[in-house]
């Protein structure tokens, strides 16, 4: 009571600075150490969300449920060790700021499994700071093969006087360390890709559409060489692409409706036609069967071997490039600026 008594007959001035510093002290306190951090990623939904560092954490109650995450994703792929949907979220461009994206992971029903997994840190010192540092811009088109993480990033793009320079960044799905990464800097930037089990990535340069050298599809090696694997007609802006359980290499066309299969040298084996043009999203089934998305006119098409394109879905919102959740037997679609994902059972 003395002390309290005593205090109020301070000033104004002296009340206000001692309040002060007892907030900033307090503040300080609940701050993380300055200085390099080690790498880490996001904790599922529940708290703390940041992992604690005695490991503590507490799930969400189980009668919540939570949706969102998602924005601006251009893509996603199944992880069958975790039974996860894992999704790329852009961020903002890289004139609004760099180093900006996220990877969340979502349930079978769309709702949140991990909010922020890889990339749960701010854009700037957070991730530039850990170690190892975390650099993710821009990721488009994704792959998951023998545990590793696969998207197609860019570096770049700051300004119009910055070059874009394709980036492809590789990150471990078991613990989210990146795992490397391969710059292409004679493309002018990759969409889609798909990688085989040597870690060979098949990547589509969508390009200009009134410029035909433009549209071209690259081979990049676990090593890090980079060829044009097919360039010009009968591509016409590739955009989505896969494997057919033949390993050949199939691709759908924004500027047509055209389904394109190569084989591993280059050769064109087959054409295909899905329902509609302007397509983007591909999956391809163990049985051959193939599923097009197409982000002009919202439709998916089923293309079973030998037989005439079917429109199974329609009127999605910019469905861009899907992917299959075999754990729950449906195609997940992301639907870019829509920041939401559409789920289409399949039997």
């Amino acid at each position: 009571m003395q002390g309290a008594i005593s205090l109020m007959k301070r000033s104004p001035l002296f009340i206000i600075s001692a309040i002060a510093l007892s907030i900033g002290l307090l503040y300080a306190q609940q701050q993380p150490p300055i200085g390099p951090q080690p790498f880490s990623v996001g904790n599922r939904l529940g708290l703390p969300i940041n992992p604690a560092a005695d490991g503590k954490f507490d799930p969400m109650s189980k009668n919540v449920k939570v949706y969102g995450a998602i924005y601006s994703a251009e893509s996603c792929s199944y992880d069958p060790a975790r039974g996860v949907i894992v999704v790329p979220n852009r961020g903002v461009a890289q004139n609004v700021q760099t180093n900006n994206a996220w990877i969340s992971f979502i349930n079978h029903d769309g709702s949140v499994h991990t909010a922020r997994w890889i990339g749960v840190q701010n854009p700037g010192e957070p991730r530039s700071t850990m170690k190892p540092p975390l650099v993710l811009n821009e990721p488009l088109g994704s792959d998951i093969v023998n545990g590793i993480l696969y998207l197609v990033d860019r570096d770049g793009g700051t300004s119009p006087n910055d070059p874009v320079i394709p980036v492809i960044r590789r990150f471990n799905m078991q613990t989210g360390l990146p795992a490397g990464e391969t710059r292409v800097e004679k493309s002018t930037g990759f969409n889609d890709l798909e990688v085989t089990d040597d870690g060979t990535v098949y990547a589509t340069q969508t390009g200009a559409a009134d410029a035909p050298a433009t549209w071209q599809v690259w081979k990049i090696t676990r090593d890090g060489a980079a060829s044009v694997f097919v360039q010009g007609a009968p591509l016409r802006q590739p955009n989505g692409i896969a494997f057919d359980p033949q390993g050949n290499i199939v691709v759908v066309n924004i500027g047509n409706n055209e389904v394109l299969t190569f084989a591993p040298d280059g050769k064109l084996l087959k054409t295909e036609n899905a329902a509609q043009p302007g397509n983007d999203g591909l999956v391809i089934m163990p049985d051959g069967t193939k599923y097009v998305s197409s982000v002009q006119q919202g439709g998916v098409s089923r293309i079973r071997p030998g037989k005439p394109a079917q429109l199974i879905a329609q009127n999605i919102p910019n469905p861009a490039s899907m992917c299959y959740d075999a754990g729950a037997r449906q195609l997940v679609i992301p639907m870019n600026a829509n920041n939401g994902m559409a789920f289409i059972p399949i039997k």
